[in-house]
């Protein structure tokens, strides 16, 4: 999706009027250089300068917007995806609420739902995702707390659930 975007930028790639945090380009850079592979659409679909739909390499002309991840690329993380033991998405691909641009992440709650490895599917975005492409009943968990879900994998808790345990029974 558009953080795909700023990782861009982080490796120094023109992407055009695409969303960016400019003020996450130096954490992803940190990403970007640390031992753990991270995997960038290397084409996108999305609207060029004249606004129609086009598909770019990972350069993007001024004036052009990337809104989904290219063929190309869904087809090589259907490959990770088909590869792994667990799944853990959060965030759709692109504007999946446009049919223009739904594409990527379609294959994506394909591939997340066809897996044989375990999944766990992140965010509201996502979830609304897999409900529309009919999908949401193949993965194995689904959590509509995207912030929570990554707050949960980055700290191994969460300060509700730790309340919680220290709670008296009712």
């Amino acid at each position: 999706g558009g953080m795909c975007f700023t990782f861009l930028a982080a490796k120094g790639y023109p992407i055009g009027d695409s969303i960016c945090e400019r003020d996450q380009i130096d954490n992803c850079k940190k990403l970007l250089a640390g031992s753990v592979p991270i995997h960038l659409p290397e084409d996108i679909v999305g609207l060029g300068p004249d606004g129609s739909v086009a598909t770019f390499g990972v350069r993007l002309p001024d004036g052009a917007k990337g809104l989904d991840i290219g063929p190309g690329s869904a087809a090589a993380f259907t490959d990770l995806i088909m590869d792994a033991r667990s799944v853990f998405w959060n965030g759709p691909m692109g504007m999946f609420e446009d049919e223009r641009f739904a594409r990527g992440t379609r294959t994506i709650a394909d591939a997340v739902a066809d897996t044989k490895a375990y999944t766990v599917v992140g965010g509201g975005d996502s979830a609304a995702a897999l409900a529309q492409f009919g999908r949401e009943d193949d993965v194995d968990h689904v959590s509509t707390g995207g912030g929570a879900s990554l707050e949960f994998l980055e700290l191994g808790d969460l300060p509700g659930l730790v309340a919680l345990r220290g709670a008296p029974r009712v």
